[in-house]
């Protein structure tokens, strides 16, 4: 998948526990932790959203993309 999310880098440089931010941004821990381990392949804006707003960042910084050489053939 070329777009990857990069949540635990954020967590660790503001150095945030998983319980901490699921409680700021209103999901479960179990959620947030798909999310962040990469095995939620979707999530909506509305959680993105509140992710960016819990953290003081943009969307940039929570997702990455990362070119696949099968993908541009």
């Amino acid at each position: 998948m070329p777009v990857v999310w990069r949540l635990d880098r954020i967590m660790a440089k503001y150095e945030i526990s998983l319980k901490q931010l699921a409680d700021r941004v209103g999901i479960t821990q179990v959620n947030l932790s798909r999310i962040k381990t990469g095995k939620s392949t979707a999530a909506r804006f509305s959680t993105l959203g509140a992710l960016c707003e819990a953290l003081d960042c943009q969307p940039g910084d929570l997702l990455e993309y990362i070119p696949d050489a099968s993908f541009n053939k």
